[in-house]
């Protein structure tokens, strides 16, 4: 169970420079999001002919949906965004699925995304008011729960950030202890196996790729869609101040 409370291990280093997992995570998903986005977009046809396009598509087609419903036709401009913030939540937690460790159980990266919704939170309420308008708007309706206003300006971002970070590192850290456990109990039960380098713990095969099938694919794909619709409904409220 050594390391399932640590951080992001240190990859190497480059002078000053240190890069985590989690900033290699992140450019491996860039790269095969970019990959994956070329391949999709390759030979487009006015009329979709094959299942590339029709894939492609009905991705974009979701995010506009996505957006059109929670922000409006007036803020279409926001589904770029919006697709790259989804996709890379869902591929930071899907990562985990294959032994790597995931992207979005790093605070770093969740309090990230939180401080750019929050900056387009702000933008758009001083875009809507005015400056004077946006630091009014601490003071309504009754000028004393200026405090309550100010603390509630930093939770937004502050809860999105943990929701998101915590029930993917709490996924993690729970399957962690049960593999651990399973290893455990295999061998109390005589059931674990050495063969010179290779070691083989019969209960730890199937039975942590249940909860893995939850916590990463149901549970990340979950999280990421309700980050997205957060984004889209605080920025959307902003707007209507």
């Amino acid at each position: 169970m050594n390391g399932l409370g640590d951080g992001p291990k240190i990859v190497f280093e480059i002078g000053p420079l240190i890069f985590t997992e989690t900033v290699v995570m992140g450019w491996l998903i860039i790269v095969v999001v970019t990959l994956l986005c070329l391949w999709l977009t390759k030979d487009l046809k006015k009329k979709p002919e094959g299942k590339r396009q029709i894939v492609a598509e009905m991705f974009v087609n979701f995010v506009n949906g996505m957006v059109k419903q929670s922000m409006g036709e007036k803020m279409m401009y926001y589904a770029p965004y919006i697709g790259a913030l989804l996709v890379s939540a869902v591929l930071g937690a899907l990562i985990s699925m294959v032994g790597l460790r995931s992207m979005t159980a790093d605070i770093n990266v969740t309090a990230a995304w939180a401080i750019v919704t929050f900056v387009l939170i702000t933008y758009t309420k001083i875009k809507t008011n005015g400056f004077l308008g946006y630091l009014k708007g601490f003071a309504q309706p009754v000028s004393f729960i200026l405090p309550l206003n100010l603390i509630s300006e930093i939770a937004t971002p502050a809860s999105m950030a943990f929701r998101l970070f915590g029930n993917v590192a709490g996924g993690m850290v729970i399957t962690g202890l049960l593999y651990s456990a399973l290893g455990a109990a295999s061998s109390a039960l005589h059931l674990h196996f050495e063969f010179g380098a290779w070691a083989l713990s019969v209960l730890q095969v199937g039975i942590p790729a249940v909860l893995s099938i939850y916590f990463d694919l149901f549970s990340g794909c979950i999280q990421a869609y309700i980050f997205s619709t957060l984004t889209m409904v605080n920025v959307a409220a902003a707007a209507e101040e």
